[in-house]
C-alpha cells in the first residue's frame, strides 16, 4: 500500500483536453481553455521519433496527465512486466502531473482484447486488483488514479457495489481515484440505476480527477435503450447537468474533455472545454 493521503494530483482545476496530433499547432498558439493536456501512455512507449519530441515540447507548456488503457489492472493474471517496465520509463522521464488506469481486464493468457471489459465485484476481485495497483505504484513511484467503469451488465456473483468497491480500494492501496461522469450516466442508464445516487455514494474525496466524454445511442435484443462510451461526439445535457451536480459535492476539480473518435477540428473540441470552464465558474473555490 502506498504510504500518503491524497495529495494535490498536480493538475489544475480547470479544463484539460485528450491530445491529438492534429491540434499539435493549435495548442500551442491557442489552447484557449486548456490547461493541461492527457496522453495515452501507450502511444508514447517507443524510444523516438515525431510523437516522442511533439510530447516533449508540450511538456514543457502544459501540466500532463498520462492515461494507460492497456496494463490490465483487473486481469486474473499477473501485471506483465514488459508493460510496467515501458510505464516506469515514460513516467520517469515525462514526470507527469497525473498517472491514471482503468478498473478492467484486457488480457487473457498472452491475448490482448482491444476493449477494457466489466469485473465481478467480489472479495477476490478486490484482493488482486489491489495487488495489482500496489505493484504498478511501487513500479512507477507515485500515486495512481483509478477509473470507474461503463458498464453494460452487472454480474450476479458481485458482493459489493461499484461505490464500495472502488472506496475499498481505495483504503487498501492508498490510490486515488478518476471520476468519469459520463461512465456513471452510461451505466446508471444501463443497468437502471440513479446516476446522481451514485454520485451520493462515490467516494469524492479520492477525486483527483474528472473525465467527461461524447456517447452513442443504441437498442438492446429487448428494445430497450443502450449507450456506448464511444468518445465519439460531444457530451450530452444530461451527462453536464450530472457534472454540475458532481461538482456542488465535490468542489472544483481538474475535468478532462475526452474525444478519441471521429476527432473535430480543434474549435469544436476548445467549445467543449469552455463549457467544462463554465461549469467549474459556478463552483466556490
Amino acid at each position: 500500500m502506498l504510504d500518503a493521503s491524497l495529495p494535490d494530483p498536480g493538475l489544475p482545476a480547470r479544463p484539460g483536453v485528450g491530445y491529438k496530433a492534429q491540434h499539435f499547432n493549435a495548442l500551442l498558439s491557442d489552447p484557449g481553455p486548456a490547461a493541461w493536456l492527457e496522453v495515452h501512455a501507450e502511444n508514447y512507449m517507443g524510444d523516438g521519433g515525431r510523437p516522442l519530441a511533439q510530447l516533449r515540447h508540450l511538456a514543457e507548456r502544459f501540466p500532463l496527465s498520462v492515461h494507460g488503457v492497456g496494463l490490465s489492472i483487473g486481469g486474473e493474471g499477473p501485471l506483465d512486466p514488459d508493460h510496467l517496465a515501458r510505464l516506469r520509463h515514460l513516467v520517469g522521464w515525462l514526470n507527469p502531473a497525473s498517472f491514471s488506469e482503468h478498473l478492467a481486464w484486457s488480457t487473457h493468457d498472452s491475448h490482448f482484447l482491444n476493449d477494457l471489459l466489466p469485473l465481478p465485484y467480489t472479495q477476490s476481485t478486490l484482493s488482486r486488483v489491489a495487488t495489482h495497483i500496489d505493484q504498478l505504484q511501487e513500479a512507477i513511484g507515485r500515486q495512481m488514479l483509478l477509473e470507474n467503469p461503463s458498464s453494460y451488465l452487472a454480474f450476479d456473483e458481485s458482493e459489493l457495489t461499484e461505490t464500495e468497491f472502488l472506496r475499498e480500494v481505495v483504503a487498501r492501496t492508498g490510490c486515488g481515484l478518476l471520476l468519469d461522469v459520463n461512465n456513471v450516466f452510461v451505466s446508471a442508464t444501463n443497468l437502471k440505476t440513479s446516476p446522481r445516487a451514485y454520485i451520493d455514494a462515490f467516494p469524492l474525496e479520492a477525486v483527483g480527477e474528472i473525465h467527461l466524454g461524447g456517447h452513442d445511442e443504441d437498442k438492446d435484443d429487448h428494445g430497450e435503450t443502450l449507450l456506448i462510451d464511444s468518445h465519439g461526439r460531444e457530451v450530452v445535457d444530461p451527462v453536464w447537468a450530472l457534472l454540475d451536480y458532481t461538482l456542488a459535492k465535490s468542489g472544483p476539480k481538474p475535468i478532462l474533455i475526452e474525444w478519441d473518435n471521429d476527432v473535430p477540428d480543434w474549435p469544436i473540441l476548445a467549445a467543449e472545454a469552455d463549457r467544462a470552464q463554465a461549469a467549474l465558474a459556478l463552483i466556490p473555490s
